[in-house]
């Protein structure tokens, strides 16, 4: 929980930045789009894969106007503790959401937390979501339990209330996707097939809303796609020649380049920040693996794994950023950096510090877009896979804290176990960034290394420089062993 203390420090850091955003330099600063897609893997794009069957025009352009980063990761390998991890700069494993994802109730993201709406809102911008929440939701203060939301429920525990953002138009998670939502309120119900473009064309539409006005803007558009249900339209299905999920891959794509479009359309292309990245890696369940691989597509590379999984193809994800006039154009970097850094980014891009309580997991890339700096920003990151297994990365070395795949993939943990493999896991990625060759037993110096890192930012309740935190609850990192405990003591 964030202490009283440090709730008053972010409403005067809030009022600060209102107070001090004189007119004239808030047209200076750059609007923000920040693009998410749902269950893409790090293979499906072409820039990122050029093996890969599934056409991207879209992002592949906006790969050659901008950076791409080889080595981005999500928080997660799942999605809602990476949504939290982007909007609040701090690892979601420190709340009470420890392995799984959320199906509603409560916001995940406490009251008092400052989100990066919020940080933006301090600096002048208008802040709007186009999409997918996913981060706890009440209508008409009730969880939904299965039964029809209606229309004009009110929405609770939301972008607007809890995330900070003055506009929402989109639904909740996947199971709820036959809702509409208009900032706090059920509107209308909705056809799956619907919800992409209808997605697109308000995303589009807010664009056209702020030309000729002053204030800058923040649109976070985290898309239904390509998630299940995997409906691409009519205009779209059957267009890769493989399955359902390419043919909804080639039409996310599309509306990411809409909404770029829109960018240049309303006179916003050269001042405006945009960002392109996943959740997660390709779900193994709804994107028809097989179909894929037999095409000669691997929708995570040459990664092993994909979503729900610790290895790298459930948390290595795309990562572009186009900044005109900033950013050089066609560059590639290889620095390890996280979802979790667009936070700190983007303060650091408006010259704005935080709480020291806010933000203590994400570290400003800003130094490496503007090729200031050729040393990583990002000594290490923790991913979680979707049973709460963690993975550290240091450099080159990834310890797994846990047997098999940690998630979906086979073998499975307790498959792993019984066919003797060893309950942790340490691999040299630049050597094999397959993770074929589990080389812990050779380097027992380097497990014992990257496991007191662990250790260490799990109880600093942070990994970055300052003040010492409280997690939300505890955090065990040898979940096998849990697991088993409590078995014995049933």
């Amino acid at each position: 929980m964030v202490s009283i203390l440090a709730m008053i420090r972010i409403h005067a850091f809030l009022m600060f930045g209102l107070l001090f955003s004189a007119p004239g330099v808030a047209a200076e600063k750059p609007n923000i789009v920040l693009l998410l897609a749902d269950d893409l893997g790090y293979g499906e794009l072409g820039c990122l894969n050029p093996e890969g069957k599934i056409a991207t025009p879209q992002l592949d352009q906006l790969a050659k106007q901008g950076m791409v980063f080889t080595d981005g990761h999500s928080g997660s390998s799942v999605c809602t503790p990476t949504r939290y991890g982007l909007l609040t700069g701090r690892y979601a494993w420190r709340t009470r959401l420890q392995n799984g994802v959320l199906t509603g109730g409560e916001s995940l993201i406490a009251k008092e937390r400052l989100t990066l709406p919020e940080l933006l809102k301090g600096q002048g911008y208008h802040t709007c979501i186009v999409g997918k929440w996913h981060l706890g939701m009440l209508f008409d203060g009730k969880k939904n339990s299965g039964s029809k939301v209606p229309v004009g429920a009110k929405v609770t525990h939301g972008p607007i209330d809890f995330g900070g953002f003055d506009e929402f138009h989109g639904f909740h998670h996947a199971g709820q996707m036959y809702l509409w939502i208009d900032n706090d309120q059920i509107t209308r119900h909705i056809q799956h097939v619907d919800m992409l473009p209808d997605l697109t064309k308000a995303a589009v539409d807010y664009i056209a809303s702020r030309k000729g006005k002053e204030q800058p803007f923040f649109l976070y558009v985290p898309w239904n796609s390509p998630h299940s249900p995997v409906v691409p339209n009519e205009k779209w299905k059957g267009r890769s020649g493989i399955n359902a999920h390419a043919d909804f891959v080639m039409q996310t794509d599309d509306s990411c380049g809409q909404v770029i479009e829109a960018l240049e359309a309303n006179d916003f292309g050269e001042n405006t920040i945009v960002i392109f990245s996943s959740d997660n890696g390709t779900s193994p369940q709804t994107s028809g693996r097989d179909q894929l691989l037999n095409a000669g597509h691997h929708p995570s590379g040459k990664l092993r794994g994909m979503k729900a999984d610790f290895w790298d193809g459930g948390h290595r994800v795309p990562f572009i950023l186009r900044w005109p006039g900033k950013v050089k154009a066609g560059t590639t970097n290889n620095d390890l950096v996280c979802l979790n850094d667009i936070y700190a980014t983007m303060a650091d891009v408006l010259g704005v510090d935080y709480p020291e309580t806010e933000g203590v997991d994400s570290v400003s890339f800003l130094p490496t877009l503007l090729g200031k700096s050729e040393e990583p920003a990002r000594k290490d990151v923790i991913s979680a896979s979707i049973s709460g297994m963690f993975a550290i990365r240091q450099g080159h070395w990834k310890l797994l804290c846990g047997p098999g795949s940690g998630g979906w993939g086979d073998p499975k943990p307790a498959e792993a176990l019984r066919q003797g493999e060893p309950v942790i896991q340490l691999y040299h990625m630049k050597k094999d960034i397959g993770e074929k060759h589990n080389v812990q037993a050779e380097f027992p110096d380097k497990v014992r290394e990257l496991r007191a890192l662990l250790e260490k930012q799990i109880a600093d309740g942070r990994s970055t420089p300052g003040p010492r935190q409280k997690n939300d609850a505890e955090v065990v990192i040898d979940k096998m062993a849990k697991a088993s405990k409590a078995k014995k003591a049933k």
